[in-house]
């Protein structure tokens, strides 16, 4: 294999399944960009253990880039609903977002659904960007959030 064959297969992103191996990597990349992006929480009642309560019962793809969990997408599968999608904030922007949707959409099919909080509006204009639009507005645990859909991709 040639030094940029090399070079492409390392930099790949891989999505794949979550199993329990991960859950402390996540458990991280949970925590830590919550505290990072989140301003409208209290962050330090942020714990890494938020991480099972909040995906409890939900199916859990992974990022991986060089081997490690760089971010991850949480959906209840029977409603078509995501219900989360982190990527650590080094790895934002080179399409591991856009990598972990898909694949999620591929899984649990069309149309689908999320909230996205009002306050976060890097993460409202990449849904935009990728075709969701708001159904409504309601206000939250976490305050005022979108209901957004997608019905084609």
């Amino acid at each position: 294999m040639s030094d940029s064959n090399q070079r492409a297969e390392r930099n790949k992103l891989i999505i794949r399944s979550f199993t329990d191996s991960d859950r402390k990597s996540l458990q991280h990349v949970y925590l830590k960009t919550r505290k990072l992006h989140f301003t409208w929480l209290d962050v330090s009642s942020l714990k890494l253990s938020d991480f099972e309560r909040d995906t409890e019962g939900e199916c859990i793809w992974v990022c991986e880039k060089n081997g490690a969990a760089v971010g991850f997408i949480a959906a209840q599968v029977p409603n078509n609903f995501i219900h989360h999608l982190f990527v650590l904030p080094q790895f934002a922007g080179i399409g591991v977002g856009s990598a972990l949707l898909q694949s999620c959409l591929n899984e649990i099919g069309l149309p689908a659904q999320l909230k996205c909080v009002t306050e976060n509006t890097q993460a409202l204009n990449f849904y935009v960007s990728k075709g969701w639009k708001s159904l409504s507005q309601a206000i939250g645990s976490d305050g005022e959030y979108h209901l957004m859909e997608i019905t084609n991709s």
